[in-house]
């Protein structure tokens, strides 16, 4: 498996994949959670954990880190660019009767040399991201070929020709045509690993539609059509939305009321099994947006561990389609770019008709009538609550609220009988997923293995130069070891005078103590902490309160210190009001929530010592010396 198709990983049989470091192959998917794998060299059959399953790295590749492509440092019109070419080859990647024929066509009929979109038909396949179809900046080209440019077009037009044919040929029938195509035309053949990981990249749908047919791949994938518009599969539709909790909640020092959370949900609507959620006293952002979507994308296993369910949540991958409302956060480019750069299409909701988020809305409903008993509900309205003290019980922390709700979804609501479905919400997927008499299955999805990078692609970002203190952002410094090749360097790019480059810095707005800054060389993440590490951790609300606390003190400049400053001396009349203010205890328990928030630990990333240096008014002198004579 190359390093691009690295990112993901099938679940299906004839798939090569490593446990505890051994080598299996996938016989037969059991479940949605369980495959049956065989040891070819030992002969052994057993049952395995599709979360024990780890990719298989080709023998002939030397381990390196993997490459982050950054989608912010993409320009609007390589964007363009990118969705230009991507619409060129698209009606090619969906047919799975693609012949040279139709490549040739389709050149002619966009003005590009076929040669033109076999290489862009190679780079899709590599990454199914769309960003590799970007224009390349000047220098080296992402996943560039060292080939010879007509020993390239040779390899790519033998594949299509040769191997993607109904005559099955064998890798090693497809490198001898290589090899021979080659010598006719006087060119060096590439190495036989050059050959096989080109095919490796292909998908197992697209190798099945070109040797065995179109028909075959409907008989596999086609799914059959559902009531919803384009509902037709798991992970075809998912619909996403927030909500305020009917619930009051209490902070974890205390147990005093501190108001009520929000929730960010995301259901599948074939199946209608939640694919993900998050929930915050934070206000609805893209935070919140990005959150749950990577919530819904990524494998559940150790976030259910770390919450102590043992039963399972069988929904991962990436999905088709996200619907969701026209509120902002669902509008801003940097979604909108994260959704097209892994191929999801984002649609939202008509103005006007509000019966197209009718199913997150009934499940939102669903998990009210469930919300509503427990203490301290405020009901769905002040009528339905009656004389009720929603702050008198109150008794849950937020944490406590998260496990609750996790415990309501995948152990009683995905259980249990759906009136519109006629079954549960689980047998529903697994349907979909493993299909029935009448109709296939879509089988089980890839699992997205890169954890980190779809996390910082629904990250908010800045662009800052780096000077010889480091970065500064809204009068922060940050500063560290990996940022002195680059201060005061300037922009290749600029057409007039020395203007200084600036780079890409990726921030959690729940914790701003550290940044996660971009090398455009490297085209790695590393996580840059404050320069003066002495300060405390702090949100991006805070920041804000602190600011216009200076503001209301007349401060017509602010620094570092000041801000600093002003944080400690609003931290003092919060631990002063916390015990007599709602407002108090609420805000604290934000700022514990936000202490929680784990790194992302890209690779290379550096961390800050763990434990933090004294402050001046910290450090005493001895009380004595002892002198050692000798």
């Amino acid at each position: 498996m190359s390093r691009a198709m690295a990112r993901r990983m099938p679940i299906a049989p004839d798939v090569w994949v490593t446990i505890d470091g051994r080598r299996f192959c996938i016989i037969q998917v059991l479940d949605l959670e369980t495959v049956l794998v065989q040891d070819t060299d030992r002969g052994e059959t057993r049952h395995a954990k599709i979360s024990e399953l780890q990719p298989i790295e080709s023998p002939a590749e030397t381990p390196v880190k993997t490459a982050v492509t950054e989608l912010a440092v993409i320009k609007d019109q390589d964007w363009q660019r990118a969705r230009e070419r991507f619409a060129i080859i698209e009606p090619l990647l969906d047919d799975p009767d693609c012949t040279r024929e139709k490549v040739q066509t389709r050149a002619e009929a966009v003005g590009r040399h076929p040669a033109t979109l076999y290489r862009w038909l190679q780079d899709y396949r590599g990454s199914g991201q769309l960003s590799t179809l970007a224009p390349a900046r000047p220098g080296l080209r992402r996943g560039h070929s060292f080939l010879d440019p007509e020993v390239e077009t040779i390899l790519l037009a033998t594949i299509e020709e040769f191997y993607l044919s109904v005559q099955k040929r064998s890798v090693q029938q497809t490198y001898n045509e290589v090899a021979r195509r080659c010598r006719n035309a006087g060119l060096q053949r590439p190495h036989p690993n050059t050959v096989r990981n080109r095919i490796k990249v292909l998908s197992e749908k697209e190798k099945l539609g070109r040797r065995e047919g179109g028909q075959a791949v409907r008989d596999k994938y086609a799914p059959i059509r559902g009531a919803f518009p384009g509902a037709d599969w798991p992970l075809a539709v998912i619909q996403i939305d927030h909500t305020p909790v009917d619930l009051i909640l209490v902070d974890d020092v205390y147990r005093c009321p501190i108001g009520r959370p929000w929730v960010t949900v995301a259901i599948d609507v074939f199946s209608r099994m939640v694919a993900g959620f998050s929930v915050s006293f934070d206000p609805p952002g893209a935070l919140a947006v990005g959150l749950c979507l990577a919530h819904a994308i990524l494998p559940k296993e150790t976030w259910l561990a770390r919450h102590e369910i043992t039963t399972a949540w069988p929904v991962w991958g990436v999905m088709d389609t996200v619907h969701a409302d026209n509120a902002k956060e669902f509008r801003g480019g940097m979604l909108r770019k994260a959704c097209e750069e892994y191929r999801i299409d984002l649609h939202w909701r008509p103005v006007g008709r509000p019966h197209f988020g009718g199913h997150i809305e009934r499940l939102l409903g669903t998990f009210g009538q469930d919300i509503h008993t427990l203490p301290g509900t405020t009901f769905s309205s002040p009528v339905a609550r009656g004389r009720y003290d929603s702050e008198q019980h109150a008794a849950l922390t937020l944490s406590e609220f998260e496990r609750w709700l996790s415990i309501l979804i995948v152990e009683v609501y995905h259980q249990r009988l759906h009136s519109e479905l006629g079954m549960t919400p689980l047998q529903k997927y697994e349907e979909g997923i493993f299909g029935t008499d009448q109709r296939p299955g879509r089988g089980l999805p890839e699992r997205l293995l890169d954890e980190t990078p779809l996390r910082l692609n629904l990250m908010p970002y800045v662009e800052r130069t780096v000077q010889p203190y480091g970065i500064v952002i809204d009068e922060i410094q940050y500063y560290d070891e990996v940022l002195k090749p680059w201060i005061n360097s300037l922009d290749a790019c600029a057409t007039r005078g020395k203007r200084k480059r600036k780079f890409l810095v990726r921030r959690d707005p729940r914790d701003i103590s550290r940044v996660y800054f971009y090398d455009p060389e490297l085209k790695q993440y590393f996580e840059i902490p404050y320069r003066n590490t002495a300060h405390p951790p702090i949100s991006v609300w805070e920041l804000r309160e602190v600011r216009r606390k200076l503001k209301e003190e007349g401060r017509q400049s602010v620094n570092e210190d000041l801000i600093f400053d002003a944080y400690n001396r609003l931290r003092a009349l919060e631990a002063e009001a916390v015990q007599e203010t709602k407002k108090a205890r609420r805000a604290a328990q934000r700022r514990r929530g936000h202490a929680q928030v784990e790194g992302l630990r890209p690779e290379g990333s550096r961390r800050r010592p763990e434990t933090p240096l004294a402050s001046v008014d910290e450090i005493q002198p001895f009380d004595e010396i002892e002198v050692l004579d000798g």
